[in-house]
């Protein structure tokens, strides 16, 4: 059982997950799903299927419309898209207590999510008390971020919403002088914003140099990623290196997830440093 409640990974092996999210249970593919199933009578009961040839299926027509879900006390609505996501990366749960504590010992209230997507970190930071800016380079994520808000009974709460690239949005931010007392990222492997197209491989370093010029000195920072060949050490030295900070001072682990069947699912990575 995960963290996230109201979720659960029911199972995982031969390239797929199974995963229950709230009332509907979804099956993905996975490409970190290695090993064989460990449960395989329990994959016919999927209500949502989603293959990359095919894109979605559904048992009955009512299981592709949007439907929440609890994580951690804060709302989500969750939707099929056509990229095969669903609005919600249940690894992350796992870092919220750790950002609510850094909140509570910030020494500022201000701080930066970066590739925000649909405001998990961002919801939980605002409910820990901490004004948030939002930042994704989607319009309509951005707005599923804000729908998202309502939900969670948080749209009263001092948050920025932009529609902006990561890089151009921290570069224009120095040069404004701001700065922030926390900051996450989670930087997709591809993905488009701004003026240019980012990809990790090239963009990661650059970014979290910029980002150096944001930050108060003492600020946190957490980083994930679910790119292959970004595991915990090498996020590590990236974060390490790109904010000048010593290496020592960086806790980093695996995004993992774990099945009552047995099965384990690889996630990707996380590098963090407390404020």
């Amino acid at each position: 059982m995960s963290e996230a409640n109201g979720y659960e990974l029911v199972d995982a092996g031969d390239g797929g997950r199974l995963e229950r999210f709230g009332a509907r249970i979804v099956d993905r593919p996975s490409p970190g799903a290695d090993g064989a199933r460990h449960d395989p009578t329990a994959w016919a009961r999927a209500d949502l299927r989603w293959e990359r040839d095919e894109g979605w299926t559904a048992r009955t027509p009512v299981a592709l419309e949007p439907w929440p879900i609890d994580i951690a006390g804060l709302t989500i609505e969750l939707r099929p898209t056509a990229t095969g996501q669903v609005g919600v990366f249940p690894e992350h749960a796992g870092q919220i207590a750790w950002l609510e504590r850094a909140v509570a010992d910030q020494s500022g209230p201000a701080d930066l999510n970066l590739f925000a997507y649909t405001g998990l970190a961002t919801l939980a930071l605002a409910r820990a008390g901490a004004s948030v800016t939002h930042v994704d380079a989607s319009r309509p994520t951005v707005a599923w971020a804000r729908r998202n808000a309502e939900l969670s009974g948080l749209a009263d709460r001092p948050i920025r919403w932009l529609v902006d690239g990561a890089l151009e949005f921290v570069r224009r931010e120095a040069r404004r002088g701001r700065r922030y007392a926390g900051l996450v990222l989670d930087p997709p492997s591809y993905g488009h914003g701004g003026s240019k197209a980012w990809q990790l491989d090239v963009g990661l370093r650059p970014l979290l140099e910029a980002c150096r010029h944001v930050l108060e000195p003492d600020a946190f920072v957490l980083l994930t990623a679910h790119t292959p060949g970004f595991g915990s050490d090498r996020l590590a030295t990236e974060l390490a290196t790109g904010l000048g900070r010593p290496p020592a001072a960086v806790d980093a682990g695996e995004l993992a997830l774990h099945a009552r069947s047995g099965a384990r699912l690889r996630l990707g990575a996380f590098a963090r440093l407390a404020g």
